[in-house]
């Protein structure tokens, strides 16, 4: 007699591999993919690991805490500019050029699993997707710094970076068929621990961040809409003069 977290005699060799966790975030995304957020759940994800459903909660808390685990993990995929070797000489339209088109390769990657990073909870009302992670925050912040931008112009950029991005990858990933809307909860399959996790979020080792958190949590919205508005009404009055 087998225990459950031992995959059934199926043959497969995908059952060779020991579970765990990464593996498990790791199929949950591939499933995402091919058939839809909505069709993630414990026992079908189990059914694709070759084991029991029981099995996965040894390592995963439930389909909420998964999904905490998937949008971490695709947040962790985008690459930081300053690992591909770019320097602050480069300037900081090339810095932001660079991480733009590290985050839309992963959109683009995983279109069904992309909306997720817009709809799950952040560890913090003031990070914004999809630079929702402090790791990114700290390079992003810092790459700006290092460019000239001083704190105020550096937290405004995050800012509008942000917008922008959501934005239009939103958008596309509809085009693509993804659900925007986050999937209705099959019931009885567990909970992610979501603290709120503001108050409690150790920022102790992104010191720039630290050192930057009150401006980030400012709240500018209804300015940062009607700026952005402006902007593309002076761009097309441009567009169509020409």
């Amino acid at each position: 007699m087998t225990s459950p977290e031992q995959p059934r005699a199926t043959g497969r060799a995908a059952a060779r591999r020991p579970l765990s966790r990464s593996r498990i975030v790791e199929t949950a995304i591939s499933l995402i993919d091919t058939e839809g957020v909505s069709a993630l759940t414990m026992r079908r994800l189990g059914a694709t690991l070759d084991v029991e459903a029981m099995a996965l909660y040894r390592h995963v808390n439930g389909r909420e805490d998964l999904l905490e685990a998937v949008v971490d993990e695709l947040v962790d995929s985008i690459e930081i500019p300053a690992a591909v070797d770019l320097q602050p000489v480069d300037g900081w339209q090339a810095f932001l050029q660079v991480l733009a088109h590290n985050v839309r390769r992963v959109a683009i990657a995983h279109p069904a699993a992309f909306p997720l990073i817009a709809t799950r909870h952040p560890a913090a009302p003031w990070l914004r997707p999809p630079l929702r992670s402090l790791r990114m925050v700290e390079a992003f912040l810092t790459g700006l710094e290092a460019r000239g931008f001083s704190e105020r112009q550096a937290v405004a950029a995050y800012r509008s970076f942000t917008s922008f991005l959501l934005g239009h990858l939103l958008l596309e990933a509809a085009m693509q068929g993804a659900p925007l809307a986050p999937a209705e909860e099959p019931l009885d399959e567990g909970d992610a621990t979501l603290s709120n996790r503001d108050a409690e979020l150790d920022v102790s080792e992104f010191p720039v961040v630290a050192r930057l958190r009150e401006p980030l949590a400012e709240d500018h919205t209804d300015e940062e809409f009607e700026t952005a508005l402006e902007h593309l009404l002076v761009r097309l009055d441009l567009e169509n003069a020409q």
